[in-house]
Parts: C-alpha cells; structure tokens; sequence
C-alpha cells in the first residue's frame, strides 16, 4: 500500500513538473511566469519586495536593523602571524583587554573588553525586557551599555554598572537630574543608518512605560530632530562640550554618521576638546529606517576609521581623543581590524541582538521574526527569557575576546591595543594606497616600487572639472 501511495505521488510530480516545463517553453515570454527570474536578478530580490511595499504603502518603508550592503573591504585585510623574528605570545602569558576612555576627564571610563553595548533605545527600538537584558550582560563582563535616543530608563540605569547616555535631539536624556547619573555623555548628532535625519514615532506605537520615560502626554508623537536643540552653531556646540563636562565629570563625546565631511567635523570635536568620538559607519543598523539613508548615505566604517585617525595623527589628539568605531561590525576579526587601524574600542548592535535572541528564536520562526522578542513594538516580548538571553550574550562577549586574544598571541602582542596597523596587510592595491596597510602581494621593500610602476594603470587620469557651483551659464 505504501509503494501504491509513493509511486502514485511520484507520478503526479512528474506529471505536473513536465507540463510546467513544458508550459515555460512555449508560452510567450512576456506572458510567462519564468519571466519573473530575469526580473528578480535584475532588480534583486530585496529591491523587489521593497518596490511593492513602497507602492502598498506609499510612504517611506521602514528596513530594520539597517543596510544589508557589505561596504567594508573587511575580508581583504589578514593579520600577520609570526614565529621568529619576533616570538608568539607564550599561552601562559595573559592577554590585556582593558580600555580607558576619556583620559582627561575627572571620572574615567574603564571597560574591562574593548567590546560595548551600542545605541539602542528603550520604546523607539527595543523593550524593556531586552533593555535590562544588554544592561546586565554588559555588567556581567565588565563593559559599558548605551541608552540610545531615550530618557532615562530607571531599570536599565539599575542593571548597568557603566551605562553611557545620549544627549540626544529629541531631548529626553537632555536635563540635569538625568545627565548626572550617566558615566559618560555621547551627545547624539547622527547615526551611520540614518544620518541626521529626523525620525518619528507616532503616538499609537507608544504605550504608557514609553511616555512615561520619555516624558510625553498621550496622544503626542515622539520626535528626534535634524538638529540638537541649542546647539545651531559650532560655538553652542562647544560650549555644550565644556558645560557637560563641567558639570558631570565623565568624558563627554560625540557620535556623528560618518561621512566624507569627515574632517571638517573631527576640527570641531577636536576644538570643543571632546573626550571621545563615536563614528557610526553607513553599515551601522537601527530600528527601522529608509532603505535609501541606509544603502545611500554615509561613509563606510573601515575608511572612516583610517580617516579619523590620520586626522588626530596629524592634529596630535590621538592621546586625547578616544576613537569609538560601530556599523556593521559583526565578527570578532572585523572588530580587532577596527581597533588595529585604531580604534580604541567598538560598539556592537545587531549581531549582540542576534547573539542575545539566539536558540530563543525558535520560540517565534517560522510564523514570526526573532526581533519580535525584542523589538518594542513585537508581538512576543513576552516571551523572551530575560535570563537566557544574558547568558547568551555573555558568553558570545567572552568568545569573541577569547577569538581576539588568540590572534593577538600569534602576533606576539600582549595587549589587544598593542594591536596596530603594522600588524595587518591587504590583498587589495587601492586598500593599501588608500588606508596605509602594507600590501601583502609584495615584499615590504618592495611597496613602493609596486606602485612606482603601476601608477600609469592605478592612477586614473585626472580631468579638469569646475566645481559645480563654479559652473556659470553663458
């Protein structure tokens, strides 16, 4: 009966496989299903689906967790073991992993791992069961969590032992009785995903704990503005600097998108003399925001390092200024090339969720997203073990310094910020020429013969165009 049944079933495949084979084979092509293949790898799969939902909804769609473009050359860079001419590190020698940031401040911030806890809001992003879970787990390791763009969230506050706040653009981190409780200030001007775009939420999406942080009446939107109010010029910047700083203690910093203003905005964060600077690379995830300030916007988080740190180099901060890099940052190799090319420690978002929701996915796929678990406005928060998820998270910090440890011992260093740009080389010509890493194809010696003689082919040919606002009309 059993073998009736199978080859009965095998029958009907077949039977329908041919007529749909057959079918694709005669039916015109603009009238044929087929037709959809071509269209997909033209368009891509993810620029397809969006496609229909901006003609569904007609408004701006909302992509979480940021650009699913891969910008960073991070897999064209290797670190450089060695044997003899210097030695490995002996395992029995333990490795540095401790970071201070804002040297000159009155109260240091002192992280045990180079690894925090990055942006990510109460009620604009995340629940407050996730909230206290990232709190706790980067407790636990001995490392700094970030409020995000929110007020102040008293369970979270309570669960972090280094919790760094943002003074941020919709102001709710803003007043006195709420910065003075922060071990460190970021004031909040933009974000890799976003820019410095404004963003939204609207009143239906907040729920009584979420007004309640963020001090809003029922009914009213939450808004985050292009701007920070009060600060319309570079002066009102700096003089927020030096009144924060003043005030509290901690080491004031800023995070901004990075760009290829860059420069000009590093003179004045240097100027405003700022503890630390957080870059955010267009890699960098968020709630939800619009494919185009994702994919389209910002400057990716590699070149935005070597950039930033050629800047201090040449302005004589970089003992000064703490470099913080994040967006897009997901391996622990991607991380300590990060701090190689000189950052002094990375922020982690998305891959620390997924790390977080882990075998707890199961408790939402296939019918709904892990993030569900999560993500404020899910539909399972409910069911998210708080416990469980600091337990995975802790454990995926630990492994990810004990993977950065292990490379930092076959380079024959004992500290992971002994870790330099001498340690690493590229595979890629306009890598090398672009971020100063050794070009692995060629001996050292021979690096600036190699572009000494690929010049003519490496170099394009330079025109000379006006600027555009040079351009006058006849």
């Amino acid at each position: 009966m059993i073998r009736f049944i199978e080859n009965l079933i095998r029958s009907a495949i077949n039977d329908t496989v041919d007529k749909a084979i057959t079918r694709a084979i005669r039916d015109q092509y603009t009238e044929n299903l087929f037709e959809m293949m071509p269209t997909t790898q033209k368009v891509g799969l993810t620029n397809l689906m969006e496609i229909a939902m901006r003609a569904n909804q007609g408004t701006p769609i909302s992509r979480p967790l940021g650009s699913p473009i891969h910008m960073s050359p991070w897999e064209k860079i290797l670190f450089n073991p060695c044997h003899l001419f210097r030695f490995p590190t002996p395992e029995n020698v333990g490795i540095h992993t401790p970071v201070t940031i804002g040297h000159r401040a009155k109260k240091p911030l002192t992280i045990s791992i180079p690894i925090m806890i990055a942006a990510m809001s109460f009620g604009g992003a995340l629940s407050k069961s996730a909230k206290i879970a990232l709190a706790r787990a980067a407790t636990a390791v001995g490392t700094a969590t970030n409020s995000g763009e929110a007020g102040l969230l008293e369970e979270e506050r309570d669960a972090a032992q280094l919790f760094i706040g943002q003074y941020n653009r919709g102001g709710w981190m803003n007043e006195p009785d709420k910065y003075r409780r922060l071990d460190a200030i970021e004031i909040q001007l933009g974000q890799g995903a976003q820019g410095s775009a404004p963003q939204r939420t609207t009143a239906k999406n907040i729920g009584v704990d979420y007004r309640e942080v963020f001090g809003l009446k029922k009914g009213e939107d939450a808004w985050i503005h292009s701007r920070l109010p009060g600060v319309q010029s570079k002066e009102d910047f700096i003089r927020l600097v030096r009144r924060l700083r003043d005030e509290t203690g901690v080491p004031v910093g800023l995070k901004i998108a990075a760009t290829h203003h860059l420069e000009k905005e590093l003179a004045i964060a240097v100027e405003a003399e700022v503890d630390f600077v957080t870059l955010d690379g267009a890699e960098g995830g968020t709630h939800g925001g619009s494919p185009t300030l994702q994919d389209d916007v910002g400057l990716p988080t590699l070149f935005a390092i070597s950039r930033a740190m050629e800047f201090f180099a040449k302005k004589g901060v970089i003992r000064d200024i703490n470099l913080i890099a994040t967006g897009g940052l997901v391996t622990p190799g991607q991380m300590l090339k990060a701090i190689a090319l000189g950052a002094d420690a990375v922020y982690i978002g998305t891959a620390a969720l997924m790390a977080m929701v882990s075998e707890q996915m199961v408790k939402a796929v296939p019918f709904e997203p892990p993030t569900s678990l999560i993500v404020y406005t899910g539909k399972m928060t409910d069911r998210l073990d708080i416990d469980q998820a600091v337990m995975n998270l802790v454990r995926y910090l630990n492994a990810c310094v004990h993977e950065m440890e292990q490379v930092a011992m076959t380079l024959g260093k004992t500290a992971l910020t002994d870790i330099t740009k001498s340690d690493l080389c590229t595979l890629d010509p306009f890598l090398a020429k672009a971020t100063g890493i050794p070009l692995g194809t060629v001996s050292p010696e021979h690096q600036d013969r190699f572009f000494e003689e690929v010049t003519p082919w490496f170099q394009p040919e330079q025109h000379s165009v006006p600027e555009k606002e040079n351009i006058h009309p006849h």
